[in-house]
């Protein structure tokens, strides 16, 4: 029997789950593991980044954008402890990935080594499976055992390897389990869930739709549902572009990032149909009074966040396609058709912006020319702060357009790995990397990688030299002080200049398409710092379009109430609750000083 490397068998198991690439960072622990990815250069592309957390950061984008599990690597202590952020995104956001960490040789371990710590113990919360190798043989095992646990349990594996054992000549005879593997195949719904769904359905006033990440492949149920039963649209924020943004009955999302009319209609809904989605902040929302059918293939999903009427435990697509064929045709609501009305109001008043010529430039004219220049099939890697309010506003998805965040863990600085995802595993397409001056600081090292790969990228930079989504829950929320919120203006340009990345700052929307129309005609990446407005979003949070002075503030003068429709459309009452839509509005809450969480 042919006699292998240990770290060799290990790299065999993933060229045979065919993955072809893996992200990390060398280091004097992983040698062993290093000299099989030379061996193995042929086959297998080693990606060097810069810093650990941007290879775990970039695994955790590969399966959000492709569906396949993203690979990293990190050697032990410093190298290890950097995976921790893109290892919670991936949890966090039900992410398959693996996760390679190093540990110094056996005879070393347990002696206060030099980078030694028991680091099974450290991974165990931040992965859904982990294991260590007690064997040299075990390597192509555990490997093989990590990736179907990551894609089973929908999170990163972790496996931790000992230098010495990556040396160990073991017999090549390992069997991987790839053919094992199957595409999710999720059920469909009993007859008794889809009867009383559409019973639910026909007795609803003002039904509506929330959908989520879960609903991703039933695009164009949800715009069959709409169209039959005259529900407006409303998502989660991860839930974005599963509806093109143009569908005129998809209202956006719902919270702080989202629009005005999304916010408005939430409160009105008898009757929600909850597909796919577990956004933690939808505790928040919908009158605890409005029934519920939850339509999700995790049965300990239901009622988690809102109580639930009908519980339809069915893949979202199978789940919409049985009401949509056993439902009768609905008239259109008031409130459907104030929604409408709602929304064309907020597109026109965005509209009304796109050349504006103040200076610094607002977002909506930057904004236009992306919606106008990227391609059908951009990605969008976005990275977390402002930038997501701006994108989910004013980025009109369509076609095969896709777009990767960090969602539930939020982590700054998710921009740049996750666009080194993207070109790598698109090389043909177009990816803009979308990212406020905060959060490309955290991890710019990365243009250096961009640069070294010759991968054409073009990183937005939208500079407003503050903390901007911190400091609008600062004004905002808590009503505090600004306090470490502001940031110093910087040359993001001659950085870039200096990591081989061409650079150019601009600060009109003319400057700005001519640099996007250069960086499409060049190879490589480019960077654009736009020297972006230091004013606010609009708060959908206070909203308070009776007020003269928020009407100023936010330049809204064209903007209705949402009452202004409701009463046009001859919405009485609010359907869930008997009260009326034109009640006194609640007084503004106490600051939340208890939880920290962000309203997304």
């Amino acid at each position: 029997m042919a006699k292998i490397n240990g770290s060799d068998a290990m790299f065999k198991v993933l060229y045979e789950w065919n993955i072809d690439h893996v992200y990390g960072f060398p280091g004097g622990s992983f040698d062993s593991s290093m000299n099989a990815i030379h061996n193995w250069q042929d086959k297998i592309k080693f990606i060097e980044v810069r810093h650990e957390e941007a290879g775990s950061l970039a695994a955790s984008a590969e399966y959000k954008l492709t569906g396949k599990v993203g690979v990293c690597f990190a050697s032990a202590g410093p190298g290890a402890a950097h995976l921790f952020n893109g290892l919670y995104d991936a949890k966090y956001d039900h992410t398959p990935m693996v996760a390679i960490v190093a540990n110094v040789p056996t005879s070393k371990q347990d002696i206060d080594f030099f980078q030694a710590f028991d680091e099974d113990k450290w991974f165990l919360d931040a992965s859904v499976w982990c294991a260590q190798a007690k064997t040299a043989e075990l390597l192509p095992v555990l490997m093989d055992e990590a990736i179907r646990q990551a894609y089973a349990k929908k999170g990163p594996a972790v496996l931790i390897i000992s230098k010495d054992y990556g040396w160990q000549k073991i017999e090549d005879n390992f069997r991987v389990n790839y053919d094992a593997h199957v595409e999710d195949n999720y059920p469909a719904p009993t007859k008794a869930s889809v009867e009383d769904a559409v019973k639910l359905l026909k007795e609803a006033k003002n039904p509506v739709v929330y959908f989520g990440l879960g609903a991703k492949d039933a695009g164009s149920e949800l715009k069959e549902f709409a169209e039959k039963f005259k529900t407006p649209l409303l998502s989660s924020y991860l839930g974005k572009g599963i509806v093109e943004d143009n569908f005129p009955a998809y209202m956006g999302t719902i919270g702080r990032i989202g629009p005005k009319p999304a916010n408005e209609i939430q409160s009105h809904a008898d009757l929600v149909v909850w597909v796919g989605n577990n956004s933690p902040f939808s505790v928040l929302w919908f009158n605890k009074n409005a029934k519920v059918i939850q339509i999700d293939v995790d049965s300990a999903k239901f009622g988690k966040r809102h109580s639930t009427d009908v519980s339809m435990l069915a893949d979202s697509k199978k789940g919409l396609r049985a009401i949509i064929d056993a439902g009768e045709d609905r008239m259109e609501s008031p409130l459907y058709k104030a929604s409408i009305a709602d929304r064309e109001n907020w597109d026109a008043w965005q509209a009304s912006f796109k050349d504006s010529d103040e200076s610094p430039v607002r977002p909506e004219p930057i904004w236009d020319v992306i919606n106008k220049e990227a391609a059908d099939d951009a990605i969008f890697a976005v990275d977390v702060g402002n930038v997501n309010v701006d994108q989910c506003r004013l980025l009109k998805m369509h076609d095969d357009q896709k777009w990767a965040t960090s969602g539930l863990h939020a982590t700054m600085g998710f921009g740049a790995p996750a666009a080194l995802a993207a070109a790598e595993v698109y090389p043909d397409r177009e990816v803009w990397q979308l990212a406020g001056d905060g959060g490309f600081a955290m991890m710019n090292q990365e243009l250096l990688t961009m640069a070294r790969y010759n991968m054409h990228i073009l990183n937005i930079v939208f500079t407003n030299e503050t903390l901007g989504f911190i400091q609008a829950e600062q004004e905002d929320e808590s009503n505090q002080p600004l306090s470490g919120v502001i940031l110093p203006d910087n040359d993001w340009a001659k950085v870039a200049e200096g990591m081989n990345v061409k650079g150019v700052t601009v600060r009109t929307k003319a400057e700005f398409e001519a640099a996007v129309k250069g960086w499409k005609k060049m190879d490589g990446p480019m960077l654009i710092d736009v020297k972006y407005t230091h004013k606010m979003p609009y708060s959908t949070e206070l909203n308070s379009l009776d007020d003269p002075a928020f009407v100023k503030k936010y330049q809204a003068e064209d903007l209705k109430p949402f009452s202004y429709f409701a009463d046009k459309y001859g919405m009485e009452t609010d359907a869930a609750t008997g009260a009326s839509q034109h009640a006194e509005p609640e007084p503004d809450p106490e600051p939340d000083t208890t939880s920290g969480a962000s309203q997304h």
